[in-house]
């Protein structure tokens, strides 16, 4: 076996950059031998017209595929780096030194899990700064991205010659930060009550294979509160938890939207959607007032709808339950209920209209018995 095939074969086995040092040892060759070995394979390379390249980057040798196949390569390729730590990891290398407490002001609390992965990889390096800790790249990363040097003025000046070069919004998204945002089906016109036009919409509870692919890419998802193991098999983004059973649940989750994806929403729009719903809610409250029957709420849902109208609570009061019993699906909660609550298996419409739905149901009942 030649030197020729064993520094190949090197190569391609490494997966990142190689030292001619290394080589040396691996060959037991001298460094002339083995330079003059590199640089043969190396035009070899180019002149055969291969998907394939070997770059020098000083003293170290990379294989890697050609860049205008590397796009064709995404399907097949290791997924080593999901989209939104590929996208935490361009920050920081754009940005660095970048301060941990302004890498999550600008990629939110889920970026304490890529940061921590990415460096038990090796592809970043935290040391202590102040109150927080500064973040900077490795030589790791200029060897996986095949830069000649891990010189932050060097990889910043990459950065701004990939994004004159591509000049897709994607491209520009990737480097300065735009979150990738997904939403669960029901919480869809979440987005609409905050402004918010970009987005997808994916089953994070049991997503289909091509939902799957698109959550990884995901930076931050909207779903139900309880559900935050079930959703955290499917993406490596944040996880905004909201509820929507109560008027208070759809201002608290208008709030946390407005917080965490401040660049995202339209303050006019969520200002109109606050007012909308706590106005809503009073008129709720108003009616209620009236009511001189007790419940007897049978879960913690009905329960919280009920104290929110503020509606007295009694053992022997009318039972009030989810509509569970008449889904068919053998639940035997809501058997004998007096009122039943439809929940969103059976009620349609956005998160408002639900709500309003909820409450109608428990103060017409109530309505029917006083009569």
């Amino acid at each position: 076996m030649s030197e020729l095939e064993i520094i190949e074969a090197a190569l391609f086995a490494a997966g990142k950059a190689v030292s001619l040092e290394k080589l040396m040892k691996i060959t037991g060759k001298p460094k002339k031998n083995v330079f003059s070995a590199v640089q043969e394979l190396m035009e070899a390379y180019s002149s055969r017209g291969s998907g394939l390249e070997i770059l020098d980057l000083g003293d170290r040798y990379v294989m890697q595929v050609k860049p205008e196949y590397s796009e064709l390569m995404r399907d097949v390729a290791p997924k080593e780096l999901s989209g939104p730590k590929l996208r935490t990891l361009s920050i920081v290398a754009y940005h660095q030194p970048l301060l941990q407490s302004d890498l999550i002001e600008m990629r939110g609390s889920g970026a304490y899990d890529h940061i921590k992965d990415l460096i038990e990889r090796g592809f970043v390096e935290s040391v202590p700064s102040g109150r927080s800790r500064q973040l900077s790249t490795t030589p790791l990363f200029a060897d996986y991205f095949g830069l000649k040097r891990n010189d932050p003025k060097a990889i910043k000046e990459k950065i701004i010659e990939l994004l004159r070069l591509q000049g897709g919004q994607s491209e520009i998204n990737l480097w300065v930060g735009k979150k990738t945002i997904a939403v669960t089906p029901m919480y869809e016109s979440l987005m609409g009550m905050c402004g918010i036009k970009d987005y997808f919409v994916a089953n994070a509870y049991r997503p289909s294979k091509e939902e799957i692919s698109r959550l990884l890419e995901a930076d931050v998802l909207v779903a139900t509160a309880g559900y935050l193991d079930t959703v955290k098999q499917h993406c490596d983004g944040e996880i905004l938890e909201v509820q929507s059973t109560t008027f208070e649940d759809l201002i608290d989750a208008v709030v946390l939207i407005s917080e965490e994806l401040s660049d995202e929403v339209d303050p006019e729009t969520v200002e109109n959607t606050l007012r909308k719903v706590r106005e809503t809610r009073e008129k709720y409250v108003s009616s209620a007032f009236l009511v001189e029957r007790k419940v007897k709420p049978e879960t913690e849902m009905v329960s919280r709808i009920v104290n929110d109208l503020n509606i007295r609570i009694s053992a022997d009061g009318i039972p009030i339950a989810p509509d569970y019993g008449t889904s068919g699906e053998g639940v035997n909660i809501g058997i004998g209920a007096k009122i039943l609550v439809p929940t969103h298996r059976t009620v349609k419409g956005d998160l408002l209209e639900r709500v309003c739905k909820k409450y109608d149901s428990i103060l017409e009942g109530l309505k029917n018995f006083e009569e």
